[in-house]
């Protein structure tokens, strides 16, 4: 499966989480939620994914923690927002 199917994948999962929870939740309820979706649709979904990076030759093993790290290959990153600015100045809730 390329990068494009899976993104196609994920995105559909999120807008189906979205729908059935709403918006104003924590970001980990989403979280759950997602990885929970993500592998009803047949893919390898981990959460909380320690990340290492190289900084001058020296390796770190937890740079950073993945939300969602999706089928060995892509870093989902959530977030949770009560509300959003449009670029037309218009309030969105989200």
């Amino acid at each position: 499966m390329t990068e494009n199917e899976l993104g196609t994948i994920i995105i559909e999962s999120a807008i189906a989480v979205h729908r059935e929870l709403g918006p104003g939740l924590l970001e980990t309820v989403y979280e759950v939620a997602l990885t929970y979706e993500l592998k009803q649709r047949g893919l390898k979904a981990e959460r909380q994914v320690p990340v290492p990076i190289k900084y001058k030759g020296i390796r770190f093993e937890e740079g950073f923690r993945a939300d969602i790290f999706v089928e060995d290959r892509i870093i989902v990153e959530l977030k949770s927002a009560e509300k959003t600015t449009a670029a037309n100045g218009n309030s969105v809730i989200c």
